[in-house]
This record gives structure tokens, C-alpha cells and sequence, in this order.
């Protein structure tokens, strides 16, 4: 079994237009529910990353971004989770995505969250059950079904992630 990925706040060029990558071939490409699926919320979101590290046969390291999501706070206390994907090859088992989701909230309640938030679309709402969110209300958006699911945040403590300055830094 490969080494698990690092969960990790995008800050560098690289890590944040990888993360538009992998936003834009499982959003657009792969799902195809948007054109661009960049939106004014990236101005404030903290986008997070899965890396997968791997050791070539000459002993390099190659890292590569296999996972993504973003958190934002929508209004005091009150934050989001949103375009979480992974990369086709590491969806298997639902290591990368329990992880993401295990990072975006636990960062969210470091950062003073009351409330966590996330449409999930309706096929992976068991998947996010087994890992103690209840759906709130089923809900449509670009004309396919979703839930509005919430976290219990007391199965998801903070876990000590400093807060950049601000958000915005992240946008590329």
C-alpha cells in the first residue's frame, strides 16, 4: 500500500495551480457539472491538498497533488466545506477523501468554528454518515441532487493549524 498523503494547506504556486487542475478535470471534465468551476468563493476559501509522495527508481522524490478541497467561513463561526475530489487513482478505499474531509473540518474548529457545513453529492452521502455528518435537507444544484450535510464537530477536534493572515493570499 503506498504511504499515505500529506494533508496540507495549498500556500505555494505550484500547490494552488495544481489544486485548480485536479478542481477542473473532476469538476468540468470528469463530472462536467460546470464550464469553470471557479467562483467567488475561492476569493476567501483556504484550498487543502492530498500529496502523494513517491520515490523514483533514481532515489527522487516526486510529489503530486491527489486530492482537494476548500473551507471558508460564510459568516461568523459558520464555515463550509466544498470541491472536495480526488484523483481517480487514489479513490479506492476513501483513504484521500476521509482524510481531506478529516483536515477541512478539524482546521475549520482550530479556527473557531461553531458549524460545518457541506453540500454533498448524493452518492457519497453514506460515505460522509459512516463519518458523523447528518444531512440537513436534500437540495438540487446544477440539476443534480445534493445534500446539505453537517458535521458533528465533537468528533473533530481542532488540531493546532496556525490561520494564515488572510485567505486571499491563496488565490492564484
Amino acid at each position: 500500500m503506498p504511504p499515505r498523503p500529506t494533508l496540507k494547506l495549498a500556500q505555494t504556486d505550484r500547490e494552488i495551480a495544481a489544486y485548480y487542475q485536479l478542481r477542473q478535470e473532476i469538476f468540468c471534465q470528469e463530472q462536467q457539472l460546470f464550464e469553470d468551476d471557479r467562483d467567488a468563493t475561492d476569493a476567501t476559501a483556504y484550498p487543502i491538498v492530498a500529496v502523494s509522495h513517491q520515490t523514483n527508481t533514481d532515489q527522487t522524490n516526486t510529489e503530486r497533488i491527489v486530492g482537494i478541497v476548500r473551507i471558508y467561513e460564510r459568516k461568523p463561526r459558520l464555515w463550509y466545506g466544498g470541491r472536495l475530489g480526488v484523483h481517480p487513482d487514489f479513490r479506492q478505499g476513501g483513504r484521500v477523501g476521509r482524510g481531506l474531509i478529516q483536515k477541512a473540518v478539524t482546521t475549520a474548529n482550530q479556527w473557531g468554528c461553531d458549524r460545518f457545513l457541506a453540500t454533498v453529492q448524493a452518492q457519497n452521502v453514506r460515505f460522509f454518515r459512516r463519518l458523523h455528518w447528518c444531512s440537513l435537507a436534500e437540495i438540487d444544484i446544477c440539476q443534480r441532487p445534493h445534500h446539505l450535510m453537517e458535521a458533528d464537530l465533537a468528533c473533530y477536534p481542532p488540531n493546532g493549524e496556525p490561520r494564515p493572515l488572510r485567505s486571499g493570499q491563496f488565490v492564484a
